[in-house]
């Protein structure tokens, strides 16, 4: 069944086109494309062995960046549904999004945004942004992945005025704090909505959070007494993924209806109105935001500073700074591919973290062994 898109959603048919123009796709349209091949590029695979959250003092994860970039899709493409909006750009913004995040979650991207203080920093959307744009190598005539304006937009959720200054027309908004699509709108809250919760899940189960604890944050203990009282025989596995379940569903709920009162007190009537409005208007409400923004501090406070989770960031970003440093005072230590990259003139620190930030958690621990340990001989 074809649904009705609404006069303010995204139109495949009306894009504001590729970089590099193609010939219109066959048997999908431009959307679809687009996320057909963030779903085929390599950065998209490696994710899968990419740090969401470290559990344990190895380093172990239970989610990844691939599993939350696909469990945010699920999220974004509920909500663009319920409001008439574009399901395939949404889906397409919300795969793509962490594309250009460092190995080692947060540590990596802080370590990494430290080390390229004095080249302009780094910051994982525009690394993003710059993977489909330049560094994805799949097709004959163009570099990257030739993504539409609408898509790219979306990958773009934070931009500085003078990063936005070099990005031409997909830098605009930030510099005339005008307003990205409602599917871009879309994806930013369902990344939200989706690591909030899941952080939660993975917390519970590796035992750095406890119910107990968690108690004091309104949302979790509104629904863990629900389910409680519901089925209070259920084994902790399943009441915790049903307490999951209807968190989730309670806060996408909450954004859909806020979100459809803020267009309609709007007025849009299409996406140049959205551009034009004063505000985001796909958010949720204000006492469902207060409590999130709850439940987020309680994350930041209780797991993200646990001190097994401090251990291996903090190991994390020893690698990161090693390996930057090792490879910034000789080039030679990289790659051949890379290596290339810099004799067509490429800026070494730029080329640097753009190796590092491609880097699966496990390939840069093997790299800094073998860069580092004398007893290793494999290189």
């Amino acid at each position: 069944m074809t649904l009705q898109l609404a006069a303010y959603a995204a139109s495949a048919e009306h894009t504001r086109g590729r970089v590099h123009p193609e010939p219109a796709p066959g048997l999908r349209d431009e959307y679809q494309r687009d996320r057909d091949r963030v779903v085929h590029c390599s950065a998209f695979r490696r994710l899968e062995y990419k740090t969401q959250v470290f559990v344990n003092h190895e380093g172990d994860m239970f989610r990844t960046r691939l599993t939350h970039s696909i469990e945010v899709s699920q999220i974004g493409r509920t909500i663009a549904r319920a409001l008439s909006l574009n399901e395939d750009l949404t889906e397409a913004i919300c795969l793509a999004h962490d594309l250009g995040h460092t190995p080692f979650g947060h540590a990596g991207q802080d370590a990494l945004n430290e080390c390229m203080r004095e080249y302009g920093g780094f910051e994982h959307n525009l690394q993003s942004l710059r993977v489909v744009d330049v560094l994805e190598e799949k097709y004959a005539d163009f570099p990257g992945l030739n993504l539409t304006f609408e898509t790219r937009e979306g990958i773009l959720k934070h931009c500085s005025r003078s990063n936005a200054r070099q990005l031409g027309e997909l830098g605009e908004r930030f510099l005339n704090n005008t307003r990205p699509g409602l599917e871009a709108q879309i994806a930013n809250v369902a990344d939200e909505i989706a690591y909030n919760n899941h952080d939660i899940d993975d917390g519970l189960r590796s035992g750095l959070l406890t119910v107990d604890g968690l108690m004091t944050c309104a949302l979790f203990a509104e629904h863990y007494r629900a389910v409680d009282k519901l089925h209070p025989d259920l084994p902790a596995k399943r009441k915790r993924a049903e307490l999951i379940r209807r968190m989730i569903n309670t806060l996408v709920g909450d954004l859909v209806d806020t979100s459809r009162a803020a267009i309609e007190e709007a007025g849009v009537g299409s996406i140049a109105d959205v551009r034009a409005a004063d505000r985001v208007l796909i958010s949720l409400g204000e006492d469902m935001q207060a409590q999130s923004r709850e439940m987020k501090t309680y994350l930041r406070e209780n797991m993200y500073q646990d001190y097994r989770v401090r251990r291996m960031s903090h190991k994390a970003q020893r690698i990161i700074t090693h390996l930057f440093r090792l490879f910034m005072e000789d080039p030679k230590l990289l790659p051949l591919d890379m290596q290339s990259r810099l004799d067509d003139g490429g800026e070494r620190a730029r080329i640097v973290a753009d190796y590092i930030a491609g880097m699966t958690d496990r390939y840069a621990i093997l790299e800094y062994e073998k860069l580092t340990d004398p007893a290793r001989h494999t290189i």
